[in-house]
């Protein structure tokens, strides 16, 4: 195994996510089974990502119902309840990536992604609604009226705003994006491939 290969296969993982996308629901569902060790979550604003590179989401083209039952074949697959798609989805997701930035801060990022991620696509809510984040916040275990106040100061919108930004100057291009080392692994259906780097096998 050369020194490159080597780092790579001991790189902690890295996952870019959005709580609006389901891909990144179902990655975050299996990676720590797949990789063998939890990944360290880092929140992006997709919104911002597609704004950089041109174009949007396959939720507003002819694609969406076939992408709609993928989803939900994979999640069948993967053990996880049906899925219930909100009103109105994709919708705004900025205020909800900024409580998770937040959150992340607090040492809750996964505890907050996992409790928004089962609100939205198991239960059907709307995370544009500020007492669902609220409610998932409590649940994962964060002060409520923290978060409240943290929304309203200018230094959590930057955070996310840097968090995006580097994220797209280390490749990112869409979510879920696992990082190891320098190799980017984008989609929940190169979590295995990624694993296979992780274990010194690529």
């Amino acid at each position: 195994m050369s020194e490159e290969e080597d780092r790579l296969s001991t790189a902690d993982p890295v996952m870019y996510f959005d709580l609006g996308s389901p891909y990144a629901y179902l990655a975050l569902a299996s990676a720590e089974s797949v990789l063998g060790v939890r990944p360290e979550l880092r929140p992006v604003l997709l919104g911002a990502i597609f704004a950089r590179r041109g174009f949007g989401s396959w939720a507003h083209t002819q694609a969406r119902d076939g992408r709609i039952a993928e989803i939900e074949e994979r999640a069948r697959r993967f053990g996880l309840p049906p899925l219930r798609w909100p009103a109105g989805w994709p919708g705004n997701g900025l205020m909800a990536m900024r409580c998770a930035t937040w959150a992340g801060e607090q040492g809750r990022g996964e505890a907050f992604a996992r409790a928004v991620f089962d609100r939205q696509f198991v239960d059907g809510a709307d995370i544009e609604d500020l007492d669902v984040l609220l409610e998932c916040a409590s649940d994962a275990g964060l002060d409520v009226q923290s978060l409240s106040a943290a929304l309203r100061r200018p230094a959590l919108k930057e955070s996310l705003r840097q968090a995006t930004e580097r994220a797209w100057d280390e490749g990112v291009r869409g979510v879920p994006t696992v990082r190891i080392g320098d190799a980017l692994f984008y989609g929940d259906e190169q979590l295995e491939l990624a694993a296979d780097v992780l274990r010194g096998e690529l």
